[in-house]
């Protein structure tokens, strides 16, 4: 009505009253328009402070943290982490929306800052961005390297890493072991043999594993500390925590092997001795990037940004699932038990363990799935990023947050699981869980189509080498100590204290040790 009058009242003479009744209409409008509308609510969370949000408050160990959340605030958290906004998922209902209903919108990632350096720009499988440069990436991944007939193609190369490995721990029977390094530099081993064959031997590639085991460490590390840069994006250019600089003295170390094996793949691609190494991934890589079109060529930063990628995620994360499987085990004696009168069924005592015994191991394989339900080693998977502003379980998702995905509190959740802290393989022998991501109660290597492309290597990888290792020895620990499962949070899920045994050679046969 006020308004009414003052339109009624106008006089030529008066335009401030005027233009104050027009702003006032306007306003009145506006407020109606924006009351009108449904309000779109982002999800609960604790109160930061100003600026900063809720990073003063960031626990370490994150998983643990953002499980304590989703306790008080819901399934779905909001946190305000400086410019950047982050969203937590701890529940299997939140993570199924995310990661089918709306898995497109959900396809890229939050490059983070260490990350990029660390892959040459982010230009590998992980960090770039769901499109047609992604799918080549990927595909060219699973046709030569990843993919079940390329892993049958390869097995000797395998056997050959793991029957080395036996005869090095035979001969240090009764003395300590560090099982995770131990099965590291055997993965490892593996790995690099699949891609780039015999370019490197004996002592030069022992060397070169022992570079990358301690790069592998520190720049996993370094990627897994809270970063000023990817929480106030303005500021990255100052690098105020040093974490790019170090990343960036670290990276040539390896960029000069990379550059080492393919100038010398290249020389000997140019004569006969060339012949020998076409069937590994580093040919083929070399191979692709000369026939590539010109709408998705595979430069070579993609290339070493694609081998970077093999080695980071092949070791940490076999190694690191078979050194929690063995100590649950050591833990969980009738456990280790139960699975060595399986391989005794399966493989006898007169033979060794192959692959084609690994299908004929489902308590072996229940160990395995097990583990991984309790120690995901990504334990909130790599973060996602939406590509648009989307409604989740009626809150609103802003384009570009950060997404976690806190899949080690959903495999521990008691409304799931039961008995959800008791190391049980039991609750695997029924077949129904598998790795596809399908059941959003289980999901260790992630969901849609950014879940991890090496499933298939890091199940054969872990199976066959945690069956020979319990099938060749007994083992025990030293003298005094008791067993202590504690994990250290990072990207990647590692033991607080590294596992230490001493093993026992187990089979009365000599030979089948060498």
């Amino acid at each position: 009505m006020e308004f009414l009058q003052t339109l009624n009242s106008y006089n030529p003479n008066n335009q401030t009253g005027f233009l104050l009744a027009l702003f006032a209409g306007f306003l009145l409008i506006f407020l109606y328009v924006k009351l009108s509308q449904p309000r779109l609510q982002l999800p609960p969370g604790p109160r930061g402070v100003p600026l900063l949000g809720n990073l003063p408050f960031l626990d370490p160990n994150l998983h643990t943290y953002f499980m304590e959340l989703g306790q008080k605030y819901g399934s779905i958290v909001k946190l305000q982490l400086g410019g950047k906004v982050g969203i937590i998922v701890n529940s299997p209902s939140v993570a199924r929306e995310i990661l089918k209903d709306h898995d497109i919108t959900f396809a890229n990632r939050d490059v983070p800052q260490a990350g990029r350096v660390a892959t040459y720009g982010g230009f590998d499988i992980t960090w770039t961005p769901y499109g047609p440069e992604w799918r080549m990436l990927r595909k060219v991944c699973t046709i030569k390297l990843l993919g079940n007939a390329s892993l049958d193609m390869v097995y000797e190369l395998r056997r050959s890493e793991v029957r080395k490995t036996v005869a090095q721990l035979y001969q240090r029977a009764e003395s300590t072991v560090k099982i995770g390094e131990q099965v590291f530099f055997t993965v490892f081993n593996v790995i690099t043999s699949m891609l780039w064959g015999g370019t490197m031997e004996g002592e030069e590639k022992a060397a070169v594993a022992v570079v990358f085991r301690e790069m592998v460490s520190a720049m996993t590390e370094l990627a897994g500390k809270p970063n000023i840069s990817d929480f106030f994006p303005s500021l990255a250019c100052l690098d105020v925590q040093g974490i790019e600089k170090k990343m960036l003295k670290l990276l040539p170390k390896l960029d000069t092997i990379f550059e080492k094996l393919i100038d010398e793949r290249l020389r000997m691609t140019n004569n006969e001795e060339g012949s020998r190494n076409k069937n590994d991934f580093l040919q083929f890589l070399l191979k692709v990037k000369d026939e590539s079109d010109s709408q998705t060529p595979l430069t070579v930063v993609q290339l070493k940004a694609l081998l970077m990628d093999m080695v980071f995620g092949g070791t940490d994360t076999s190694s690191n699932t078979i050194e929690f499987a063995m100590a649950e085990m050591m833990k969980n004696p009738k456990v280790a038990e139960k699975a060595k009168e399986e391989l005794r069924a399966v493989v006898g005592e007169q033979s060794i363990v192959e692959e084609s015994h690994i299908q004929s191991l489902p308590y072996l394989k229940a160990i395995m799935k097990e583990t991984l339900r309790l120690h995901p080693i990504l334990p909130l998977l790599v973060p996602h990023c939406p590509s648009d502003t989307t409604v989740v379980s009626n809150y609103t998702i802003p384009k570009g947050s950060r997404v976690f995905v806190n899949v080690w509190a959903i495999q521990r959740d008691p409304n799931e699981w039961e008995n959800p802290l008791e190391f049980d393989p039991e609750r695997f022998m029924n077949g129904k869980l598998d790795f596809s991501g399908s059941d959003f109660r289980y999901f260790p290597f992630g969901s849609g189509r950014r879940k991890c492309p090496g499933i298939a290597m890091g199940e054969r990888m872990v199976m066959y080498l945690l069956a020979t290792l319990l099938h060749s020895f007994d083992w025990k620990l030293e003298e005094g100590e008791e067993i202590e499962i504690e994990e250290k949070f990072g990207i990647v899920l590692t033991m607080k204290k590294p596992l230490v045994l001493i093993p026992t050679p187990r089979l009365s046969d000599p030979t089948l040790y060498q």
